[in-house]
């Protein structure tokens, strides 16, 4: 059966849909391109709960409702929060769909997405988006960036907010071109964009808002245009957000791992046997959300007093050992000790993670052994600034 799997770019203005199935060469955008919710998004973030928030999940549901099954569900949004995410997971169990394949991600990451997705001659180097309104025009950067742990400066991707500016004149070109206001507008908009582009290699640009929906900036699109290419369109966010949807219905992973200010830049491992064969595996990898990264398993122990762990830094090259004592387990066979192992991450700083003695069915029950270690973490906020 085929896979449906969704983008929703959901904002104060508007709810656009982008959907995938395996049929397609790439996401599509649903005809009527918008539903109109006036306001309604932003009183539901406010109100954190009630009939704002029931009235949004009810639009949302009559927009998906032509879709018989939806595989993986995507919402991306201008600025994200735990409270945004919260809210829109429940929206998304609401209109059917299970917890786990739902993903709230902002337009920095669904622009990422977009772009893995597109030749790459298009972000060879730098790749930047313009984002206008009828009152301001925002710069982002899609960019590799460099670690100090030493993965190489291909391993990790982020995008930049590196700019931002009030245009009054927008309010004027749009939605009625005025000759004299758009001129204006267009002269201090080529500036913004020499500005942007001073010592950079930028591949490619790209435009999106109800700003750009008129051609009052011909100066600037040549400033834009000069050795490189530039596109207009205004469903990049839930396309974007649809290819987020494609690599988790699959398990896809990409070369590049997306961190941004809301990701963990600590990598937890373990050492397990894998057919056969020892090997460090993350059980919490870079990249993920440390209000999302809670995990649970089961192993079966091979004989060892200790289960060692690793935390691997991106803003460093120091390794992190930390050990859990298992002294106090009754000694069997290897393979067959079954432990239970769950990682809680308390916030950005602080994770515990605790091991039970599951048994090993009727042959060997449950003990009452248990065991928890607290462990301290880089933390994200302050180092995530200083990666280059």
């Amino acid at each position: 059966m085929s896979k449906n799997m969704i983008g929703i770019d959901l904002n104060e203005r508007y709810c656009q849909i982008s959907f995938y199935h395996e049929e397609q060469q790439e996401p599509q955008t649903l005809d009527n391109v918008t539903y109109p919710i006036a306001g309604l998004y932003e009183k539901a973030i406010e109100q954190a709960g009630g009939e704002t928030v029931r009235a949004l999940a009810e639009l949302i549901e009559r927009a998906l409702a032509r879709f018989e099954t939806i595989d993986e569900l995507v919402f991306t949004v201008p600025r994200l929060n735990i409270d945004v995410v919260r809210m829109l997971k429940g929206i998304g169990q609401r209109v059917g769909v299970d917890k786990r394949h739902i993903y709230v991600q902002d337009y920095k990451e669904s622009f990422c997405n977009y772009m893995l997705y597109q030749p790459k001659e298009l972000w060879q180097y730098e790749a930047a988006l313009f984002h206008c309104d009828r009152h301001e025009v925002k710069a982002y950067m899609l960019r590799k960036i460099r670690t100090g742990y030493g993965k190489g400066r291909d391993s990790f991707i982020t995008v930049d907010e590196v700019a931002s500016a009030q245009m009054e004149e927008l309010a004027s070109v749009y939605p009625v071109l005025n000759v004299d206001r758009a001129r204006d507008a267009d002269v201090r908009f080529k500036q913004f964009v020499q500005g942007v582009f001073e010592k950079k290699l930028v591949s490619s640009v790209f435009l999106v808002g109800e700003g750009f929906e008129n051609n009052w900036y011909p100066q600037s699109l040549r400033v834009m245009c000069n050795g490189r290419r530039a596109f207009l369109g205004n469903n990049l966010y839930s396309k974007g957000a649809c290819y987020t949807a494609f690599k988790r219905a699959y398990n896809y992973e990409d070369a590049l791992v997306y961190l941004d200010e809301t990701k963990m830049l600590d990598q937890i491992c373990l050492k397990l046997r894998v057919q056969g064969v020892d090997k460090w595996c993350p059980i919490v990898p870079w990249g993920s959300r440390w209000y999302e990264a809670d995990t649970s398993f089961e192993l079966l122990l091979e004989n060892t007093d200790d289960i060692e762990i690793h935390i691997e830094s991106l803003a460093g090259a120091e390794l992190q050992v930390e050990r859990i004592s298992l002294e106090e387990l009754p000694k069997r066979n290897n393979y067959t000790l079954r432990l239970q192992v769950k990682v809680m991450i308390m916030d950005e700083k602080h994770c515990r993670i605790s091991v039970k003695d599951v048994g090993f069915g009727e042959f060997f029950p449950a003990t009452d052994f248990y065991v928890e270690k607290d462990i301290h973490l880089g933390g994200s906020n302050e180092q995530f600034n200083s990666l280059s």
